[in-house]
């Protein structure tokens, strides 16, 4: 009798189990990250998929996944940017981002917030901060052969978007199998990445091996 009751448990547990996976799958990305406190609705509950992400709106988003303010080389002064004096709204998690290297400016000082961000500068930027995995330069050339716009990735980008589209962060185009990497990210998109980091953080399936310095391209990220 006790062994038929420890069966019973046994799959009662796994049914448990089986139907929590199961509502974790049917979360809509858009509410798991809303919920998470990671964006934001309007005053009218909309959350404009379509919208696009500005430079600064990336920032604000990668401070709050990542807790990038508590990682040691955010304790750095303050930079001075011409573009974003301390009144900006997003000012804090833009310092943040270049102090920690998650993001780069532009020459001159320039942060540029509003400017749009493509998918490759999103998702790339996003997959620093998550962790690049060091694949080697084989591994990478694999990973992107699957995708018919794979030569359209930056070669900064690269390494980066193999890492984002291995984790499965990319909303990949189902119709024709494309990254889309030069249109521009939307907040969508970015939902899409972070419902996805998300589930990882619930179900991990890979540990990540972070760059000990992100690439320098230059002219800002």
């Amino acid at each position: 009798m006790k062994r038929l009751v420890s069966i019973f448990l046994a799959i009662a547990l796994l049914q448990g189990v089986f139907m929590a996976v199961q509502s974790q799958e049917i979360i809509d990305p858009i509410d798991r990250v809303v919920n998470a406190g990671l964006m934001n609705k309007n005053a009218s509950g909309n959350f404009h998929a379509q919208g696009l992400v500005s430079r600064a709106d990336l920032a604000v988003i990668l401070v709050k996944t990542f807790g990038l303010e508590r990682r040691k080389t955010a304790q750095k002064p303050d930079r001075e940017l011409p573009d974003v004096p301390k009144s900006y709204w997003a000012y804090s998690a833009i310092q943040t981002v270049l102090k920690t290297g998650t993001m780069s400016g532009y020459r001159d000082g320039m942060f540029f917030p509003n400017q749009r961000v493509t998918r490759a500068e999103a998702l790339a930027i996003f997959a620093q901060a998550y962790g690049v995995f060091q694949f080697p330069d084989s591994s990478i050339s694999e990973i992107l052969a699957k995708y018919p716009d794979a030569g359209e990735i930056p070669n900064w980008a690269r390494k980066s978007l193999a890492t984002a589209l291995y984790e499965g962060f990319v909303n990949v185009d189902l119709a024709t199998n494309k990254i889309n990497p030069l249109k521009p990210m939307s907040r969508g998109d970015i939902a899409y990445a972070l419902s996805k980091y998300l589930e990882r953080q619930v179900r991990p399936t890979s540990l990540p091996v972070p760059d000990e310095e992100p690439p320098n391209r230059g002219m800002g990220r």
